[in-house]
């Protein structure tokens, strides 16, 4: 590609580049920089692009696109643009021959839902035939390929090559989680949504967007459409007040859902035991019968949203029942571990109040005795919610362990004394243990027949960040071997390891 033709989708207000430069790739990181690369300079929250110009023009920079002044002796090798990650995102989808195009793209944003929502349209689309993408917090599916998540949402330069494979690939589809934090950064400028669905909005990321109108600004992007028309669809938790704020913009055709609302898609009757739950929906395409291995009221808001999203798009009802029958795991959401013990351990990603209230409520419907609940609350992130999640865990559980959850580069100790706040509140028993392993320990060491252990907070992350590195750890995999410890075990083949996918 000539330079004169990404230029064309910049629109740059200055330049001193030879338009007939060969580019070959493009790159925000100059550690991916290569001979004929474009290098677009951002300045992040973390890091600075332009301090590594210098290596990027040794590597083989034939251009820098910045949205600062030319550096000294850098005139003809820079480009500079009003908006840097608009610009990204421009010459990227330029670059790869706009493969958004070629997908029926769907985005899901909202706090809480939206990777099971995300899993549940994956299963959908594939029931129906379909080859589909998904991204989101857990990983990014690419056809047999699958690559961990760094980020819920990719950049915008890593989302128009994950496409173009897609594309390449024969997938007619692809599923994304949108945050607030990639609407908020213009990841997805430019990209073209044929749906926008929305979960909810509770607290959380408030140290990033200061408040809740800020938050839901943020939000609201993905149905505005960034710097495009609105999707063709918006699919609304019409329960939510945020969400029936959404339903003001004009997008094309929009469908509702809910369980308290008048929605166009609803729920009639339900029942859930241990083995999931079953319902009868209310849908512009009639009553649909279906049945789910999830549990809970939030993962039947979730069936909800996954319902009136596949009926909007045009899926058929038989295969929406099949996505929905088939999805049996989503990665650390109410996820089971299993090793035959007489009381039911649960691992899931829950890190907000919200989240965890649902979670506990959820677990609560279950248990035949008493709920025990170990968390903590991450550090470097919104303090605000530290004791709100302190006193939904004093005030719905029978026990709670207090414990460390990613303390990053704060003490893990007063991170807990936040909690404390809350949890103190409550008159319910607790206990206290900053090692996270042992916190587990004590938690299922308490556990009698017919109880629930909830793990929460980190969910299917494999990892726990502490001030100075970061530690392999994984909820499930720790519950495992400490309930094989205890002398429980069954057959490994007749069950689904940590973090797999049944499908």
């Amino acid at each position: 590609m000539k330079l004169g033709e990404l230029l064309e989708r910049v629109q740059p207000v200055e330049t001193g580049v030879d338009q007939n430069t060969e580019v070959t790739s493009l790159a925000y990181d100059s550690r991916r920089v290569d001979k004929g690369c474009v290098l677009f300079a951002i300045e992040g929250e973390k890091a600075d692009g332009h301090l590594y110009i210098d290596d990027a023009i040794k590597h083989g920079a034939v251009a820098i696109v910045s949205e600062r002044e030319a550096q000294a002796g850098l005139a003809a090798r820079w480009i500079r643009v009003r908006k840097i990650r608009r610009a990204l995102s421009d010459a990227a989808r330029g670059f790869y021959d706009d493969p958004d195009l070629k997908l029926q793209l769907i985005g899901i944003t909202g706090t809480n839902g939206k990777t099971t929502t995300a899993y549940l349209l994956n299963s959908i689309f594939e029931a129906a035939g379909a080859r589909t993408g998904l991204f989101g917090t857990v990983e990014y599916r690419l056809g047999t390929r699958v690559v961990p998540a760094s980020n819920t949402t990719p950049e915008s330069l890593d989302l128009a090559a994950y496409f173009n494979e897609l594309v390449a690939g024969g997938a007619g589809a692809a599923i994304l989680e949108v945050s607030s934090h990639a609407l908020a950064q213009e990841r997805v400028w430019g990209i073209h949504f044929s749906a926008a669905v929305f979960t909810n909005l509770t607290r959380d990321h408030l140290d990033y967007h200061h408040d809740f109108e800020q938050y839901f600004a943020a939000k609201r992007k993905l149905f505005e459409g960034l710097g495009i028309p609105p999707p063709e669809l918006a699919v609304v938790n019409a329960d939510d007040s945020w969400g029936r704020r959404l339903l003001a913009i004009p997008n094309p055709r929009r469908i509702t859902y809910g369980l308290e609302s008048k929605a166009d898609v609803g729920v009639k009757r339900s029942y859930q035991s241990l083995s999931g739950l079953s319902a009868t929906l209310s849908t512009p395409q009639g009553e649909i019968e279906i049945e789910s291995a999830l549990l809970g009221r939030a993962n039947l808001m979730n069936l909800l949203a996954a319902t009136a999203t596949a009926i909007g798009a045009g899926i058929p009802v038989e295969a929406i029942q099949s996505g929905i029958r088939r999805l049996t795991i989503v990665p650390g959401r109410f996820e089971k571990v299993d090793e035959g013990q007489p009381f039911l351990v649960v691992v899931d990603y829950a890190h907000t109040d919200d989240a965890l209230q649902n979670v506990l409520q959820a677990a609560r419907v279950i248990t035949g005795g008493r709920l025990i609940v170990v968390f903590g609350c991450g550090g470097e992130r919104d303090r605000t919610k530290r004791p709100l999640m302190g006193e939904v865990a004093g005030k719905l559980s029978d026990l709670a362990v207090l414990t460390s959850d990613n303390p990053r580069s704060e003490d893990p100790i007063l991170i807990m004394n936040d909690v404390l706040v809350g949890l103190q509140r409550t008159a319910m028993p607790y206990v206290t243990e900053v090692d996270r392993e042992t916190a587990i320990r004590k938690a299922l060491a308490e556990a009698h027949e017919g109880d629930v252990v909830v793990i929460s907070g980190k969910g299917h992350e494999n990892y726990q960040i502490l001030k100075d590195k970061t530690v392999p750890f994984d909820d499930r995999r720790v519950a495992r071997l400490i309930l094989l410890e205890m002398g429980f075990q069954i057959d490994s083949s007749n069950k689904n390891k940590p973090g797999q996918q049944s499908r």
